[in-house]
Order: C-alpha cells, then sequence, then structure tokens
C-alpha cells in the first residue's frame, strides 16, 4: 500500500500527483508545490491475458511526515486506494 495516504504532504506532493496520474485518478490539487526527498516507488506489473495492469506505490520517502487518515479527510466517504 502507498504510504502517501498517511502522509502529512499528500495533498501537496508531486510524486503522490505522478501516482494519481499513472492510475488514473482525479488529482488532490492540480499545483503541487512540494518536492519529496528520495522516495522509493514499487510498481507491480500483472498480466491478465493480453491486459497488462500495473500499480504504483509509494513505499518509501525521506520526506514521509506521519498524518494519519490524511487523505480520508480529504476525500470524505471514497474509498482509500489500496
Amino acid at each position: 500500500m502507498c504510504i502517501c495516504i498517511n502522509c502529512h504532504y499528500v495533498d501537496r506532493c508531486t510524486t503522490y500527483n505522478a501516482v494519481e496520474h499513472q492510475h488514473q485518478q482525479p488529482h488532490l490539487t492540480e499545483t503541487p508545490d512540494f518536492e519529496a526527498t528520495e522516495p522509493t516507488i514499487n510498481v507491480n506489473i500483472r498480466h491478465d491475458g493480453d491486459v497488462i495492469e500495473m500499480e504504483w506505490d509509494v513505499v518509501g520517502c525521506l520526506s514521509f511526515t506521519e498524518s494519519k487518515g490524511k487523505w480520508s479527510k480529504l476525500r470524505p466517504g471514497e474509498l482509500v486506494p489500496t
């Protein structure tokens, strides 16, 4: 699971904005202004016949500052991305 959902900077982060783009999800902000320090992204690739699915998750980041439930507070009532 992406650590960004519990990060203080999730709504300002250029890295999370790029992950949203890869997942074709609406952005928390169109103008992120925070550059994460040394984010680590895992990309899982799945094949289902001719369909290739890619899952992008930030699994490490020197800028990570825990703010439990930050994503959920910004998107109340929506399912947390997994």
